[in-house]
């Protein structure tokens, strides 16, 4: 068990408290700049779990930090979303933070959206379900863009609050997450090192399944027990074959189970019920369904193309 101390901040003012810092002018949503904060949470390697929703983009020259199973350098630009509940992790390298962190976060309580559409659809950013393996590395110019919503969020969460303010800092947040969806698009494209290297680890982890017997036994692999065994979250395996391929996971494992089908159709004996059930299927009528939806021919069909 880790000997990390772990902070958990149930609520913005909270964290301000602890961090040394003034009471935030809203309880409920919070803009920090890092070379404001008075003092670390720890000189030592901590965790800390937020109550609330925080978008962070952070620099800090001897620091790693861990979400999930993957460390990270925080010496580059590189944004990063927490839903509430999530734990995050900050090693520091030997010696101790020896230099003061730099970049600034956002912390936004969900009762901040209570009555309006984001609060629904914040959900949607799958991004907030990433782990930091999955993080946002930020380009000079792309870093610009945000730092500039940052500061007309800034700007409004300073000012007199009326009944405007909720609004505007919600349409600049909803702003700043769009961005962000475009920028995660583009690092699938860029980082293709990477993605590619997932897609191999993907295409190896399906090939073992689909040839082990674990289709008859267990029916099709859930996009969670995949992304477990890739180390990577499941909105970000969706997200990262949506960019490739043009399919989520689920449209992607059916179109593996299809060639397969077509592989036993064509080259063995066995019935269309005996391939529905190697294939894991315990209803031929959802297997022949399945196959008509993707190939435009039912099963018998496709064998006697071969004939």
């Amino acid at each position: 068990m880790s000997n990390k101390p772990l902070f958990h901040f149930h609520t913005i003012t909270e964290y301000h408290r602890t961090a040394g810092l003034p009471k935030p002018a809203h309880p409920l949503i919070s803009l920090v700049h890092m070379d404001d904060l008075k003092k670390p949470l720890s000189d030592a390697p901590f965790s800390i779990v937020y109550d609330f929703y925080s978008i962070s983009m952070k620099r800090v020259k001897n620091a790693k930090f861990k979400y999930g199973q993957h460390p990270h350098d925080f010496d580059e630009g590189v944004l990063f979303f927490m839903s509430p509940g999530q734990v995050f992790s900050v090693d520091y390298d030997k010696g101790g933070m020896t230099h003061r962190p730099e970049g600034w976060v956002i912390l936004i309580h969900p009762d901040f959206f209570w009555n309006n559409p984001i609060a629904k659809t914040i959900k949607q950013y799958e991004f907030f379900s990433y782990s930091v393996y999955e993080a946002l590395f930020l380009s000079d110019k792309e870093e610009t863009m945000l730092t500039t919503i940052v500061q007309n969020i800034e700007q409004e969460y300073n000012s007199n609050i009326d009944r405007f303010s909720q609004n505007v800092i919600i349409a600049q947040l909803e702003l700043l997450l769009t961005y962000s969806e475009r920028f995660y698009q583009r690092q699938f494209i860029t980082r293709k090192v990477a993605s590619h290297e997932i897609l191999i680890r993907l295409e190896d982890l399906l090939h073992h399944y689909f040839n082990s017997g674990e289709l008859a036994k267990q029916g099709l692999p859930s996009v969670t027990y995949i992304a477990d065994n890739l180390n990577i979250s499941p909105g970000y395996l969706t997200g990262l074959l949506k960019s490739l391929t043009g399919q989520n996971t689920q449209q992607h494992l059916h179109g593996k189970l299809i060639e397969l089908a077509k592989e036993k159709l064509s080259t063995t004996n066995l019935t269309v019920s005996e391939i529905a059930y190697e294939l894991g299927f315990e209803h031929l009528q959802s297997f022949s369904k399945l196959f008509k939806t993707k190939t435009n021919l039912s099963p018998m069909e496709f064998r006697h193309s071969f004939n």
